[in-house]
């Protein structure tokens, strides 16, 4: 669907089923580069039970208009925001990587408008090199490369996707190639830059699941469990062998730690 978000039109995906305002909300946010799509298997189990389900492209992201958001803090407003034009009162917001950092600053800032987090693939710092920042901003193909190399597990590498006919690697690839110029950088950039996940995880008071890959190379696992720790009660759970691209590698297992 379409929402009108701080008056800039937004690609929002449902799960395959209408939003309804009545049921428990969830928002699905994707990585730097990524778009709703990350989300094609888990918007649909919650959709079809019992959760209304907001998967957005941010934007300048997939579908949806404006320029990308220069700042975490600026998108976890922007979330917050979302939820005001969907008429939710509140969410459990599920974050992947860049979309973790996102959830944990929408709770810190906008805490009356946050169940519950589920992160996934974070990190108390998420410190990107030089030289994939540096191939980003100059809309080189090496950052493309660079991405989906490190976020991918080795399994991965070696094909095994489970859908067929299907290759992970080249998916993902495809999916960054469709940014438009700047979009990864901006991103990249926002991660890098963004210093206040310890400081805002102190504040969050909704139950926590942080959710690792155990062969995680963009945001090793020992990085997101060092955010956990700063978060009150909150408990992590390690995906055995999975990268950093979780929802593909093992999307079964991690769906299932997502219902837990």
């Amino acid at each position: 669907m379409q929402l009108s978000v701080n008056g800039v039109e937004a690609f929002v995906a449902t799960g395959g089923k209408s939003f309804d305002k009545s049921l428990p909300a969830v928002v699905l946010l994707h990585g730097a580069g990524f778009d709703h799509a990350t989300w094609a298997l888990h918007s649909r189990w919650f959709a079809h039970h019992g959760f209304s389900v907001l998967a957005p492209d941010l934007p300048g992201h997939g579908h949806s208009s404006g320029k990308p958001l220069p700042t975490i803090a600026d998108m976890a407003d922007w979330t917050a925001a979302l939820l005001d034009a969907a008429g939710a009162a509140k969410a459990r917001l599920i974050g992947h990587s860049m979309g973790s950092l996102i959830a944990v600053e929408t709770a810190a800032r906008h805490p009356d408008k946050v169940s519950g987090l589920s992160l996934i693939g974070t990190a108390a710092v998420m410190t990107v090199g030089p030289d994939l920042l540096k191939a980003a901003e100059a809309n080189d193909v090496a950052a493309i490369d660079m991405v989906s190399i490190w976020g991918l597990g080795f399994k991965a590498e070696l094909g095994g996707s489970l859908a067929p006919g299907l290759w992970m690697h080249q998916g993902a690839q495809r999916t960054l190639q469709k940014c438009a110029p700047g979009v990864l950088y901006n991103d990249l950039a926002a991660c890098n830059a963004y210093q206040n996940a310890l400081a805002a995880a102190a504040q969050i008071e909704v139950p926590t699941t942080v959710i690792v890959g155990e062969r995680d190379m963009m945001t090793p696992a020992k990085a997101g469990k060092a955010l956990a720790a700063a978060i009150p009660n909150a408990r992590t759970i390690v995906l055995a062998g999975a990268g950093h691209m979780m929802m593909v590698e093992q999307p079964d297992e991690l769906l299932a730690a997502l219902q837990s």
